[in-house]
């Protein structure tokens, strides 16, 4: 199945010269980029954001981390866009990532550290959950008119 989903790369990805890195990754998995734009996250967005973590205790320095720096938002297209997004980036929390994943070769916070110095995990990127929750969060961060169509080398492999 053709999924979107969307993908932001933090503050640390962005302020750390990751974005082409991480973009050659989804483009060399034949994911296709139909959305990206830059965003100076501020605490509205983080809140709708991140709207069933606000009551949690961590979500102050989440919104912290977040709104730290600009994002680099994408809609990403592709076959099962969501699980395989979410395989190339790896666990939430970088020291549980494999080497070969986004986070297990860049990141390097674990829950442990970001715990004992009161912060959120530097963690590179966000990736949709689940294709509901991909509908939702394009939804929010895009507007129609701002997602593209257009062919791609790697549509010629799935007729």
């Amino acid at each position: 199945m053709i999924q979107r989903s969307l993908v932001l790369i933090k503050p640390d990805g962005v302020q750390r010269g990751l974005i082409g890195e991480i973009l050659r990754r989804f483009e060399h998995a034949g994911l296709k980029m139909v959305g990206m734009k830059m965003v100076w996250m501020d605490k509205e967005l983080s809140r709708k954001h991140y709207a069933a973590h606000v009551d949690k205790p961590f979500y102050p320095n989440v919104e912290t981390y977040i709104t730290s720096g600009p994002v680099v938002a994408l809609v990403l297209e592709g076959v099962d866009a969501v699980e395989n997004i979410r395989k190339l980036v790896g666990s939430t929390e970088p020291k549980q990532s494999p080497p070969g994943t986004i986070r297990g070769d860049f990141a390097h916070m674990s829950y442990g550290y970001a715990d004992a110095h009161d912060l959120s995990v530097k963690n590179l990127i966000h990736a949709s959950g689940t294709p509901d929750e991909a509908k939702k969060e394009v939804a929010l961060w895009f507007e129609d008119d701002e997602i593209h169509s257009y062919k791609s080398v790697h549509d010629v492999h799935l007729l």
